[in-house]
């Protein structure tokens, strides 16, 4: 605080006259008669009443600051503009002051530095030193030089601070006295040593040191020399703790305690003699003695020298080291041990061992040569640091070091994490700390693995789908390995690359797909509800089967490879099941086709040759109109998805034929009638013209007439048409009468007398001429008779008779019956046989099934021709489809043949043919040619039993499903005894043939067809089912009807009984049958000549025969 005084002039002389580290005293000289004055300094401010008079003013001002700038100011009463001054506390003195070193002439004070302060005084005897300090705090040392020896010195320290000193702190020191001169010894004897000195200046008191001995020495006042006898002592004491520590191949370290004082040493060993010297001061000696004989024993005695006086000496034994053993090595290890091998040095016999800590002693046996030795009890996985040492006299050599490792352990256990296609992810817990593994797997695929953390997760990669591996994983430790951990472990089979519908059926379908390996299997998922496992094959693709489906309906399918308990991704497909076209109920006019469909399907169209008409779908029913009468029409019904096309179903339908009209015209003077029919408009096959109930039909051939004889004049005849396409007939026929011509009546009466009388006389003229044509009991006209009533069977008491008369005239009977079954059936389609990825399918070009009553292997691919077998369903006594007539299976067609098998459960196969006949293949075999199973497609066939008869085999199958393991029982009635176009040599043995067959049906008694074979399927196949049927009819009826039968069955399957000499061979079969003692003296069933290989070849014969 300032006063401001107004008038009054300044003080003057204001100044500071004494501080110390807390006070500071200002002086100022007062002004005339002013009483009272104001000191400000540093924010404080301090009134000041002075004595009464003029002269200086002193002021203290106490509880300051050590250290502290003070800026002061004086200002009288009435305040002047005042007077300033700037002022300093007294830094604090130094601490710890004091002398730590002298010498004659120099002393080294030492002082704990104050704060920050780096500026020192030293005052000492009048003189004053200023010591400038270095920053940072600790001690400050200084030394005060060219001293004055033995003298005594007061040394005052002051701290200056703003030149402001401290108080001052004070010591006192000496310098130190010279060292006495001339110092010696001057007398000894063994127990005393005199010592003598040139005493120094006053110095009264000495000390003397020796061997750990301390003497003080009073001196006589005066100068000159001082004299001081030790006693009491003796020769010099031996050395103490005298030994060997060291030593090698060619030198020996010994040691000893050095003897106070002593500096000369004497080694004696074995006649020689070394002097040592030591160096000076206490503690031990060590002396290497060189250039020695390795594995040598050696004598020392050792003596301490004082003043070339002895003492009576030390002795130890010591002895050379022996050399390092040579190729010290490991040279086997398991989990637990380690085998270490060296070459003995000569002549040593003991070795010793060191491993961490441990150590062993070993012998070893007398010689030279190799030296193992196995260490146990190791811990595995470890690391040893081994030292070998050649042991002499318990001397060791210096040592050989080597380093070997314990074998790890193997890993506890490997874990599959997971696996792909191509990879595996392994996961383990790591031994121990062991941070390198090797991984074996396969032939020659290694991997090594260097890992952190554990546990150790690794992926293998690049490997091959659906493989099973086995891998070895090995701990490897300091180059050393375990025994290997063995596990294995599987990659994930790819998936599928294409999967094919190749057979949809109305309840089931048929996938395939190439297999990649042998040993995947596969599974199937329908709607990702039900899985079928398809089991594997040895073939190279693999067909699968799902039955059970519902008509026309779409299902989704995965298909799933399976190896090793892993799956693969799914293939996913869809397919839609076929639609049953012969199941609708169709309602078909002259012009139109409906019929409600139950299934998918996405449109419909009926084609007729070039004419394609696509019918409207309204809630599932087709419809189709403007249809041409008579027409054939191929009904499609097409499912679309995703641009994928599926035929539904196939099914031919015939149009009604059109409507016909006609009238009679007169003929052949009414004994004739001429029925005349307008021309239809549409397609027909046939017209049926009925009059009286006598049918007559007449093929389309450009003719709209037909003439009628066997007419009565001037009678009317009710007559009416129908009109055939195929075998559909037009809805109603056309009747109208019919008037024959009357006109001739009158003078055909007359011409009747006339020609009456003419005919008596040409019968009286033949009687005179030829008596022996009345002779005749069965004029030939009775064989055409008997031919007109060919379908017709014949009793058991007529057969004979009419057996006898087919035979008359060189068998002309049998021969004009047999001729007349050449055209039957022959106008019937065979479309599926000849297309062309069917035709290598059969064995013979001429011999094809009819469309109508193939037999078709299941197939859920309407696209594909694969349900074509050449096979036939044949009639039966019981049923229409009693038998399948079939071809000798190819080598192509050997699986479908089992397949049919399969599908139509069939229980008996009849085989009459054998496999070669004359030098060429009849049929390829077809069972196994062993006990051992033998796969045909998806089954799996096993002969069971086999007995040989001189006519016939008799085997059975075992036949087992290799997707669903069903296993079913076949017969096979292998008749051997067969030419191919002709007939057995007897009938007798044919017929016990077919008994055992009969039996075996009636046995299993299940609807199931049985498959009868030869080459063909139609000659002897034929004869043996007829057999069959008419020996039935025979039984049961007691009736026969042969030509009938055969009739029947070629309207089957072409060529049924393919010969004459067969047809002939059938009536013989009943003739004995019927009459079993008694023998025909001619063989008119011998093998004909003429061999009915082709339709066109019996039609030359026809016409050659007519």
């Amino acid at each position: 605080m300032s006063f401001h005084i107004l008038a009054p002039p300044k003080a003057k002389e204001f100044k500071s006259v004494d501080q110390n580290e807390t006070s500071i005293t200002l002086q100022w000289k007062k002004v005339k008669d002013i009483p009272n004055y104001t000191l400000e300094y540093n924010g404080t401010v301090i009134n000041v009443t002075a004595s009464p008079g003029l002269g200086n003013m002193n002021y203290t001002i106490l509880e300051l600051t050590s250290m502290t700038k003070y800026i002061f100011t004086v200002f009288e009463n009435v305040r002047s503009s005042g007077v300033s001054i700037t002022a300093f506390t007294a830094p604090p003195n130094a601490k710890e002051f004091k002398s730590v070193d002298q010498n004659e002439t120099s002393i080294t004070l030492q002082w704990k530095k104050v704060k920050d302060i780096l500026n020192y005084t030293l005052e000492y005897n009048g003189t004053v030193i200023n010591v400038p300090a270095s920053p940072g705090l600790g001690n400050m040392n200084y030394t005060i030089l060219e001293l004055t020896s033995m003298t005594k010195y007061i040394f005052t320290l002051f701290t200056v601070f703003e030149n402001v000193r401290s108080s001052g702190v004070s010591i006192t020191a000496f310098t130190a006295p010279p060292n006495a001169k001339e110092f010696k010894s001057v007398d000894q004897n063994e127990t005393s040593i005199t010592l003598q000195w040139k005493k120094v200046k006053d110095i009264l008191n000495y000390t003397l040191e020796y061997n750990g001995t301390v003497i003080n020495v009073p001196a006589s006042p005066g100068l000159g020399n001082m004299n001081y006898t030790i006693l009491e002592l003796t020769t010099p004491p031996n050395a103490k703790e005298f030994k060997s520590v060291d030593q090698n191949e060619t030198s020996i370290t010994l040691q000893w305690k050095k003897v106070n004082g002593i500096l000369n040493y004497t080694l004696a060993y074995n006649g020689t003699v070394i002097n040592v010297p030591a160096s000076p001061g206490l503690g031990n000696m060590n002396y290497t003695i060189l250039e020695l004989t390795s594995m040598t024993k050696y004598d020392f005695t050792l003596f301490t020298v004082f003043e070339n006086v002895r003492s009576s000496g030390v002795s130890i034994t010591a002895f050379t080291a022996p050399p390092k053993a040579e190729e010290f090595k490991s040279v086997d290890q398991n989990e637990t041990s380690i085998t270490l091998q060296w070459k003995k040095v000569n002549g040593i016999l003991n070795y010793t061992i060191e491993y961490n800590r441990t150590v062993i002693n070993v012998p070893a046996s007398p010689g030279l040569g190799n030296m193992n030795y196995t260490i146990l009890e190791l811990t595995s996985g470890t690391k040893y640091n081994f030292t070998l040492f050649a042991v002499f006299e318990t001397v060791r050599s210096s040592g050989v070091n080597h380093s070997a490792a314990t074998a790890p352990r193997n890993v506890n256990n490997v874990t599959v994490l997971s696996q792909n296609e191509s990879s595996i992810i392994l996961m383990w817990n790591k031994v121990k700390d062991i941070s390198k593994y090797f991984l074996q797997y396969g032939k020659e695929d290694s991997i090594n693995i260097s890992v952190e953390g554990s546990p150790v997760k690794h992926v293998v990669t690049s490997l091959s789908p659906g493989t099973k591996y086995n891998f070895t994983l090995i701990t490897v430790f300091e180059g050393v390995s375990s025994t290997g951990y063995r596990f294995e472990a599987a990659t994930v089979p790819s998936m599928v690359a294409f999967v094919n519908v190749t057979e949809r059926s109305v309840n089931s379908i048929t996938l395939m797909w190439t297999k990649v390996k042998k040993d995947w299997d596969y599974f199937i998922q329908i709607n990702e509800e039900n899985s079928q496992l398809c089991l594997n094959t040895i073939m190279n693709v693999v067909s699968c089967s799902i039955t059970s489906l519902k008509p026309g309906t779409e299902y989704r399918f995965r298909v799933i490879t399976v190896f090793s308990d892993l799956n693969s991704t799914a293939y996913k497909g869809f397919t839609v099941t076929a639609i049953n076209c012969t199941d609708v109920a169709w309602r078909v006019t002259n012009s139109s086709i409906q019929g409600p469909i139950k299934g998918l399907f996405s449109n419909a169209t009926a084609t007729y040759k070039s004419q394609t008409h696509v019918g409207p779908v309204r809630d599932g029913n087709v419809s189709f109109i403007g249809l041409y009468p008579g027409a054939t029409y191929e009904v499609s019904l097409v499912y679309e998805k995703y641009s994928t096309f599926f035929l539904q179903c196939s099914h031919n339908l015939t149009i009604l034929p059109p409507y016909l009209s006609a009238h009679c015209e007169y003929w052949a003077a009414g004994y004739s009638v001429s029925v005349v029919w307008n021309k239809p408009d549409g397609v027909w096959t046939s017209v049926e013209v009925n009059v009286t109930g006598k049918p007559h039909k007449v093929l389309e051939n450009g003719e709209q007439r037909l003439i009628i004889s066997g007419f009565l004049p001037a009678r009317t005849y009710e007559v009416s048409l129908v009109l055939l396409s195929g075998t559909v007939r037009s809805s109603d026929p056309f009747v109208f009468s019919c008037l024959t011509d009357p006109r001739g009546v009158i003078a055909g009466s007359v011409f009747a007398v006339l020609l009456f009388g003419v005919l008596v006389c040409l019968a009286v003229l033949i009687f005179l001429k030829r008596p022996d044509i009345i002779s005749r009991k069965k004029p030939f006209i009775g064989g055409s008779r008997q031919s007109n009533k060919k379908c017709k069977a014949i009793s058991v008491a007529k057969f004979p008779d009419h057996f006898y008369q087919l035979c008359v005239d060189e068998n002309r009977g049998f021969s004009q019956e047999y001729e007349s079954l050449v055209p039957v059936g022959t106008e019937q389609t065979q479309k599926a046989a000849i297309l062309p990825e069917n035709k290598p399918k059969n064995r013979f070009n001429n011999v094809q099934p009819y469309d109508w009553c193939r037999v078709k292997l299941t197939t859920s691919d309407p696209n594909k021709t694969s349900d074509y077998i050449n096979a036939s369903y044949m009639p039966g006594y019981n049923s229409k489809r009693e038998y399948i007539a079939s071809q000798g299976p190819l080598p192509s067609t050997v699986n479908e043949f089992w397949r049919m098998i399969w599908e139509q459960k069939v229980k008996g196969i009849v085989m009459v043919t054998n496999c070669t006949e004359g030098g060429r293949t009849k049929c390829e075999r077809y069972w196994p040619a062993d006990s051992k199973p033998c796969p045909y497609g998806e089954l799996l066939v096993t002969i069971r039993s086999e007995q040989q008869e001189p006519d016939w085999t008799l085997r059975e199958f075992r036949v087992k499903h290799m997707n669903n393991s069903e296993e079913r029982t076949v017969k096979h009635f292998h008749f051997t005894a067969w030419p191919d176009h002709g007939v057995p040599q007897g009938t007798e043995v044919l017929i016990q043939f077919r008994r055992l067959v009969r039996q075996h049906i009636e046995r299993e008694g299940d609807g199931a067809p049985t498959v009868v074979h030869c080459s063909a399927g139609v000659g002897r196949t034929g004869t043996i089912i007829a057999l069959d049927v008419l020996l039935q009819q025979l039984e049961k009826e007691r009736a026969v009807g042969i030509h009938g039968f055969v009739h029947k069955m070629r309207l089957s399957r072409p060529y049924m009984v393919q010969t004459e000499s067969q047809y002939v061979f059938l009536h013989q079969c009943i003739i004995d049958y019927l009459q079993p003692n008694e023998k025909n003296e001619e063989n008119i069933y011998e093998n004909a000549d003429t061999i009915y290989a082709n339709a066109t070849a019996l039609r030359e014969l026809r016409k050659t025969n007519a």
